[in-house]
């Protein structure tokens, strides 16, 4: 039946694989179960009710990418989007979270009819082979530096704006966290480098089990005053009465304050920043995981796109923020994810989360990191396949800018901007302006009404 479905030996893979590949992907995403509710918290929402609709909405979504789609890919709450929800919008704008949530209600909206007319697929084939391969390895880099951070390892500085930690300083607490990430880091590098299946998820287990017996020989000291909790799992079930303080609010609304030229600069504003966010983070898996066909397009864009549209919207419903594939989804392609039965497992994981939710938060971040770091590697590899001889400049150069721009602004959607309008302006101003596509100046003038306006 399986075989039926996911054409696992049409794809290289094999049942074990694909649940190993999928235990994986939600390993490295289940965070978002933390820290969804932590953020949404500050817009008012309930924590648990988030948790809650996070975990739904992302069933569905993955559900839909796994029948429809049979694609490895898994999605949730978009990081970034829910931050700009609850201190933009909420905080500063001072609209109600339920407002909030009725503008994320019309995106996924907006989404449906893009993914029904091709447009958001359009937009993926029209960007060049030297781009996507840029945006691959960009996202490697950002992961990586995300994962760096998860670890402790990166911190502010005032004069360099980031530094190393310095391991003696509070070593009970970030000190430690930061050494067993780089124990675990290397853990995880030698079991992939020895082609130990799995590899990827026993190293992320593999560090928890090292922090857990750290806090249990006194080395790691828990302080909830600075952010350092109990590594050990809490065994507490999750109130699902709690839902109904976020479910239907979305329909809730008081338009009162609410102008509308402003709402809908912030319905733009979640367009804007998750198609790009998506077009980018589906670049890089599909790159990864050798789906793109010889012209550099992907077959299979248009139902990953509903997949994510489709979430958007149910999770506005069920009381949560807008939907967006990870690019975590890599480390399960790595472990050699090909079809939906790994996004499948990840969608069921998602429900048993449901339950055992305070379990899966106590993985603690730096346990990921490893995961993050070795994947990043394994995406920046793609930067081979960039020409980067004299004679190719003129694609290198706006490759470089996408690629740095990620992990340096933060932002999957700001490297893209930067490689299409650079690689538009070059073009144009070496004349070149054929050898571009229609649709690129359009987007090159939409990024630079964002920059001047937003």
């Amino acid at each position: 039946m399986l075989e039926k479905i996911f054409k696992l030996k049409e794809n290289g893979t094999n049942v074990k694989t694909e649940i190993t590949a999928g235990l994986t992907t939600f390993m490295t995403m289940a965070y978002i179960l933390a820290i969804n509710p932590s953020i949404l918290a500050d817009a008012g929402m309930d924590p648990t009710a988030v948790l809650l609709a996070t975990c739904i909405a992302s069933f569905i979504g993955i559900v839909y990418m796994a029948l429809v789609g049979n694609l490895p890919f898994a999605l949730s709450a978009g990081m970034g989007l829910n931050a700009y929800m609850a201190y933009t919008i909420v905080q500063n704008y001072g609209y109600t979270w339920q407002v909030a949530l009725f503008a994320v209600f019309i995106e996924g909206l907006i989404f449906i009819i893009l993914s029904l007319t091709r447009v958001r697929e359009a937009i993926f084939n029209c960007i060049p082979s030297s781009l996507k391969v840029a945006i691959s390895v960009g996202i490697g880099l950002f992961i990586a530096f995300i994962g760096l951070q998860n670890a402790g390892l990166v911190v502010s500085n005032n004069q360099t704006l980031v530094s190393i930690l310095d391991f003696r300083y509070n070593f009970n607490t970030s000190g430690i966290c930061a050494l067993l990430a780089v124990v675990g880091t290397l853990m995880t590098t030698v079991l992939y480098l020895k082609k130990v299946k799995g590899s990827i998820l026993i190293g992320i287990i593999g560090t928890w089990v090292l922090g857990i017996l750290c806090e249990l020989t006194g080395l790691y000291l828990p302080n909830a005053s600075m952010g350092f909790h109990s590594l050990l799992p809490n065994f507490q079930l999750t109130d699902f009465s709690k839902l109904g303080l976020t479910f239907g609010q979305c329909f809730h609304l008081d338009f009162k304050n609410v102008g509308f030229g402003n709402f809908i600069t912030v319905i733009f504003a979640f367009l804007f920043v998750d198609i790009f966010d998506t077009v980018g983070t589906l670049i890089g898996l599909s790159s990864k995981a050798g789906m793109l066909d010889k012209e550099g397009k992907f077959p299979k864009a248009q139902p990953a796109m509903m997949a994510e549209a489709i979430a958007t919207t149910a999770g506005a419903i069920l009381g949560t923020s807008t939907m967006s594939t990870y690019v975590e989804a890599s480390s399960g392609i790595v472990e050699g994810g090909r079809t939906g039965l790994t996004a499948l497992t990840v969608a069921f994981l998602f429900l048993l989360a449901m339950f055992f939710a305070p379990i899966f938060i106590a993985i603690p971040s730096f346990a990921t990191a490893p995961a993050l770091l070795v994947v990043g590697f394994l995406m920046f590899t793609s930067i081979t396949e960039i020409k980067l001889e004299e004679k190719h400049y003129l694609t290198a150069i706006p490759a470089y800018l996408c690629i740095i721009a990620m992990p340096l602004f933060y932002s999957i959607s700001e490297g893209i901007s930067i490689g299409i309008i650079s690689y538009v302006v070059l073009h144009v101003a070496c004349g070149r302006r054929k050898d571009v596509n229609v649709l690129m100046y359009i987007l090159a003038f939409l990024f630079l009404l964002k920059y001047i306006f937003l």
